[in-house]
């Protein structure tokens, strides 16, 4: 029996798709979720998804949110997800290389804490893309 993975951002809902498990970057370390997983809820770390479909692999790209396993079904609340497989290494590479120096600038400037943070999960984000994309190939 599969399991049925859903990732929805505020913008749309990014992959629903039956899967054969999925690897999770959670608060608490990366969690690999198989079919009759006990039911979690657990906080989402900036990173890298690793999923299995038919016994192949797909990688994407999550930013922090929330997921939660019950019955057959893991849900992925985040700000931003990406399918890797759909990246150009080039945007991706340029996606880092602009939050890198937005943190930096952010972090000269008078920004304030919650402003700084936001740059940070940006520039996570960013390296998660990369990670992901070193991963798929």
């Amino acid at each position: 029996m599969p399991l049925t993975l859903e990732i929805v951002t505020p913008d749309a809902k990014v992959y629903s798709e039956e899967v054969d498990s999925v690897v999770v970057p959670t608060a608490n370390g990366k969690i690999d979720v198989l079919p009759h997983h006990v039911p979690i809820i657990d906080k989402l770390n900036a990173g890298d998804l690793k999923v299995e479909r038919n016994g192949s692999y797909e990688y994407l790209a999550v930013s922090s949110g929330f997921v939660e396993v019950y019955s057959d079904k893991v849900s992925i609340l985040t700000d931003e997800a990406l399918i890797i497989s759909e990246q150009d290494d080039s945007a991706i590479q340029d996606a880092v290389n602009r939050a890198q120096e937005a943190l930096a600038e952010g972090k000269k400037s008078n920004l304030d804490l919650a402003a700084i943070q936001k740059l940070e999960a940006a520039a996570r984000f960013a390296l998660a893309q990369q990670i992901a994309k070193g991963k798929s190939k």
